[in-house]
């Protein structure tokens, strides 16, 4: 199912339809500040495992992440130094992945590697579905290798065509872009930017 959402003014309806979706375990796919991407609620173990497949990752040897409303949810699911919060308060809303130690109140399925990505993306759709859930989001970049046309993992209908069968929603948010987030590592003493992809780091 495709359904078209709009940086502001959304039928109350259609947000609700894709909170109750997340609440009962579905996936949806969405725009963001990068690229399109599939995501599920960051709490429910067994719909994030169904993410890994369709992505064929596994997630005792990559790294999950984690979309939060604001600074206060990440607290909650992340550990982070006072060095670390300033950093993230910086450069976040924007088109980064912060990697930060897991907190206690994450899913198992998170601390086989005792560590999560971090994302707050400029990107007000997603951001308010977050905010209407009230829990985190699990989030990964769509699908891809070199081989696939790149307009099946930015143009919202052929994102449909080609997923819709593995997920509960499409979300048509316009045109996605094609940089994925930059990642920086801030499991150390000093953050070390691992991926350069999107946007500037304010130090």
């Amino acid at each position: 199912m495709l359904l078209k959402l709009y940086d502001k003014n959304n039928n109350p309806q259609d947000l609700q339809e894709i909170v109750d979706i997340l609440n009962n375990g579905g996936i949806i796919i969405y725009p963001t500040d990068t690229v399109y991407a599939i995501g599920c609620h960051g709490l429910k173990e067994r719909a994030i495992e169904q993410i890994c497949r369709i992505k064929d990752i596994n997630p005792k040897k990559n790294n999950l992440s984690i979309i939060c409303t604001d600074l206060s949810m990440v607290s909650e699911y992340a550990k982070m130094s006072n060095d670390t919060f300033k950093l993230l308060k910086k450069n976040l809303p924007g088109p980064f992945t912060f990697i930060l130690k897991t907190g206690n109140n994450l899913p198992k399925i998170f601390k086989n590697r005792k560590e999560v990505g971090i994302r707050i993306p400029n990107s007000p759709i997603i951001n308010e579905i977050s905010r209407l859930l009230e829990a985190p989001i699990m989030t990964s970049s769509l699908p891809y290798n070199s081989d696939d046309d790149i307009e099946y993992i930015t143009h919202p209908e052929l994102i449909e065509e080609k997923f819709g069968e593995l997920v509960d929603l499409v979300i048509d948010g316009g045109i996605g872009d094609t940089e994925r987030s930059t990642i920086v590592n801030c499991t150390e003493d000093e953050p070390e930017i691992i991926r350069h992809e999107k946007g500037e780091i304010s130090w």
